[in-house]
């Protein structure tokens, strides 16, 4: 099996795509600055998949540092690129951080997988592409409108810039837009480890429910949606972690029609913010402290994916649940709260 290197390795998606890969028999080394992560992630990877993990902490911003990877380990067959920041709120306050770190890590790396000859290339792209849809579910030739945040201008720029590569190289890639992934790997060895005050709501609504948040916001209820709260399309982790690797396969089997093709990666359901916090009371049993708030900048109103055609040409088949994704999340929550020694510098304060 081919060596694939995977960015942001000691990130949510990341480190449960890795997993996947080792249990597909692939050799994987890991780069990640952990400037939004943890390495502390990667030993529950090998407690999972019994491999030790290869791992370089180099900043994909820094060049000379990221040529220096590929120069160690020519014989890279594919690269899957998470590392990215991506809080959408947080593009919104400060977009050059965003268009500096996304793009640049994106440009360097790609220079090494042309100098390189990577054959293979899957990018993390996003449903944000896809602004406020005029029409849902969206499907891969939905068009794409002026995106919402700086996050997802990023994710518009990244899909441009691999498009243009792929038609002057030989490499071979694949965009994965992914809507909302959530929950944790069925163990409870790995999870979603959010950096100060989440911002995703699945990892929100669990640390409200367990005391680390005293309360949690649903940011508005007046949007034209069945109950006037956004509505989300929430695909498993592992779920979404087992695209990748089909992805890879797939360009392994040269399957695919031409250099740069695209997937949507959701569960095909749009679920509203309230109607995720009900799913969550039910399995869990307990009753969430929230309260309605303003409309938070750079949100969709709503959004969920055709994928349809992630289903016939990858053999991709979600096999999570909503409930599914809630109990998973809450378990990992609850250990968290139980290994806080382990997890401390990770688990610690709220900003």
């Amino acid at each position: 099996m081919g060596k694939i290197l995977v960015t942001g390795g000691c990130g949510y998606i990341g480190s449960h795509t890795i997993v996947n890969l080792i249990e597909h028999g692939y050799d994987v080394i890991s780069v990640d600055n952990n400037s939004r992560s943890n390495p502390i992630i990667l030993k529950g990877v090998e407690q999972i998949t019994g491999k030790k993990i290869k791992t370089y902490k180099v900043d994909l911003c820094n060049f000379d540092d990221t040529f220096a990877i590929f120069q160690e380990n020519a014989d890279i067959s594919g690269v899957i690129h998470f590392a990215a920041y991506k809080a959408v709120g947080e593009s919104v306050e400060n977009p050059l951080l965003y268009f500096e770190n996304n793009l640049t890590s994106l440009i360097n790396l790609l220079k090494c997988v042309q100098e390189f000859h990577t054959p293979h290339f899957v990018f993390s792209s996003s449903c944000t592409v896809y602004g406020n849809p005029d029409e849902v579910p969206v499907t891969e030739n939905t068009p794409l409108k002026t995106a919402e945040s700086p996050y997802g201008y990023t994710k518009q720029m990244g899909e441009q810039i691999i498009n243009e590569l792929a038609k002057s190289s030989d490499t071979q890639c694949i965009l994965l837009r992914y809507f909302n992934p959530a929950g944790a790997h069925p163990s409870s060895i790995i999870g979603e480890m959010p950096l100060g005050r989440p911002q995703n709501l699945v990892p929100a609504i669990t640390q409200t429910a367990i005391g680390r948040l005293p309360k949690m916001m649903v940011y508005g209820n007046d949007y034209d949606t069945r109950d006037g709260s956004c509505i989300r399309d929430y695909i498993h982790v592992c779920d979404l972690a087992s695209a990748h690797t089909l992805s890879i396969q797939y360009l392994e089997e040269l399957k695919n029609s031409s250099q740069c093709e695209v997937f949507n990666l959701g569960s095909g359901n749009g679920i509203s913010v309230l109607e995720a916090i009900t799913a969550f009371e039910k399995i869990s049993g307990v009753k969430l402290n929230y309260e309605i708030g303003p409309r938070r900048p750079g949100d969709v109103i709503a959004t969920f994916a055709n994928n349809n055609l992630a289903k016939q040409t990858l053999g991709w088949n979600p096999k999570f649940s909503l409930e599914d994704i809630m109990a998973t999340a809450w378990k990992w929550e609850q250990r968290l709260k139980a290994d806080e020694t382990v997890f401390g510098s990770q688990y610690g304060e709220l900003n």
